[in-house]
Parts: structure tokens; C-alpha cells; sequence
């Protein structure tokens, strides 16, 4: 039996991905920008217009790029002065991650910036599932004062990582909120969540749909990507995560 509430998270991109979420019952929002590369820190002026229309909590991501999680001196210098402009809005919680070459969490980093957050909450996102030793990285996270970690049990999917993911939750005993994520649906999140104990889920819950543009040049891909993909965007699929959620409530 979890210590903590249960609470359900909707990763987001943008300002009405997080309106989508709370209009299907979410409990909290991450808010990032660019969920293509696994989410990326998103502008203050969509910090502040979630602000603005928000009716629950959101917590935005702190990553400066997409890739790894070893940051030079000036990308780390960059994710400080993110969380101090976050917290000077009163933003309710930043998540982050900061690993070393050989795997481990950067526990001098780690707890610089949960330092600069506070009194915001802060999430270790999944540079957890890429570091050496996850047992050993839940006590460093704990050492750091994180309040929670998200994890699919150091695997693509959490039902591939359900006995990892298990022994997490074991290991933190209440210590620091285990919150399960990984390709979660309306068919998967109520077996994870009965299998693993964990204390919150997570998930994205996409759909695409065709541009509204009528003139479209067929010689240009922005960014090196498809030309279709020029003429399609991701939105948070409302529907979906309601089934989810009440999957996720279901299972209790």
C-alpha cells in the first residue's frame, strides 16, 4: 500500500496539451515543448499563459537539448537560471535529470538544482532508466531531496519493466514517490499498476491531425524531417486520457 495519494500525470506539449489534460481529469501536468525528443524545457511565455489558464498543478521539464543526460558547464548553467525564472513565476515543480559519464546520478548537480527549485517540487525524469544501478541511483536521488522519480523499470515499456519497476517501489519505501510511465493506455496502466504498487502513473496520450495550411511547398522539410510531417500536428487526444485514467482509478 503506497504512503503517498495516487495521482495520475499527463505529459504535455504546450499550452493546450495541458488545457486537453485538465479537461480529461488529470491530476498534474508536465509541461514540455518538443515531446518528438522526449520533451525539451518549453518557452516562458508558455509558462506563463499555462499560468494563466491552468486549474491544476504542472510541473515543467528542465532540458536544454535533446540526447543524453551529460551536460557541458553552459547547459547546466542554463538548466539553474531556467528553474530560478520558473520559481520566480510560481511555477509548482520542475523535473530534471543530470547523470555522470559512467551512469550514475551527479549528485553535486543533482542537489544544486533541487537547491535553486525549492520550495517547488522536483522530479528526476528518465535519465533514471539510463542510469548503471538503479537501486543505487534511487538512494542518490533520496540523498538529493528529489521528491519523485518517473520510471518505466529501466525499459522501453513499463510492462516490459513491471519486476524492476516493483522492486523500485520496494526500495523506496515511501522514501520518494515512485511514479511508473512507458507506453501506459487504457489496456495497460490498471495491470501496472496493480503488479508494481507504485504511487503515480504517467503518460502521453497523442494523436495527429492534418494542418489547416492550404498552400504547401512540396521542395522543403523543416529541420530535416519529412515533408508530410510539415502538415501534421500532435495533440493531446482528450478521450484517451479519460479511458486511461479511469483504467488507472479502476485498478485500485
Amino acid at each position: 500500500m503506497s504512503k503517498h495519494p495516487f495521482r495520475i500525470e499527463i505529459c504535455v506539449e504546450g499550452i493546450d496539451g495541458l488545457v486537453a489534460a485538465q479537461t480529461a481529469g488529470a491530476d498534474r501536468v508536465e509541461l514540455c515543448a518538443s515531446l518528438l525528443e522526449g520533451g525539451l524545457t518549453p518557452s516562458l511565455g508558455v509558462v506563463r499563459e499555462a499560468l494563466r489558464v491552468a486549474t491544476i498543478p504542472f510541473h515543467v521539464i528542465i532540458r536544454p537539448r535533446g540526447g543524453d543526460f551529460l551536460y557541458s558547464e553552459l547547459e547546466f548553467a542554463t538548466m539553474v537560471d531556467d528553474i530560478k525564472a520558473l520559481k520566480d513565476l510560481g511555477v509548482a515543480g520542475v523535473v530534471i535529470g543530470c547523470l555522470t559519464p559512467d551512469g550514475k546520478i551527479d549528485e553535486a548537480r543533482t542537489k544544486a538544482l533541487v537547491e535553486a527549485a525549492r520550495p517547488m517540487k522536483v522530479t528526476c525524469h528518465r535519465a533514471f532508466d539510463m542510469t548503471a544501478d538503479y537501486r543505487e541511483a534511487i538512494e542518490a536521488l533520496i540523498r538529493c531531496g528529489v521528491d519523485r522519480v518517473l520510471t518505466s523499470g529501466q525499459r522501453d515499456t513499463a510492462l516490459e519493466g513491471i519486476d524492476i519497476l516493483k522492486d523500485t517501489a520496494a526500495i523506496a519505501a515511501g522514501r520518494i514517490v515512485i511514479m511508473a510511465c512507458g507506453a501506459l493506455d487504457a489496456d495497460t496502466i490498471g495491470q501496472v499498476r496493480q503488479a508494481t504498487g507504485v504511487d503515480e502513473m504517467h503518460f502521453a496520450a497523442l494523436h495527429t491531425i492534418k494542418s489547416g495550411m492550404v498552400f504547401r511547398n512540396p521542395h522543403v522539410g523543416m529541420g530535416g524531417t519529412a515533408i508530410e510531417r510539415e502538415y501534421e500536428i500532435t495533440l493531446t487526444d482528450v478521450d484517451a486520457v479519460r479511458r486511461t485514467i479511469a483504467a488507472a482509478r479502476a485498478a485500485a
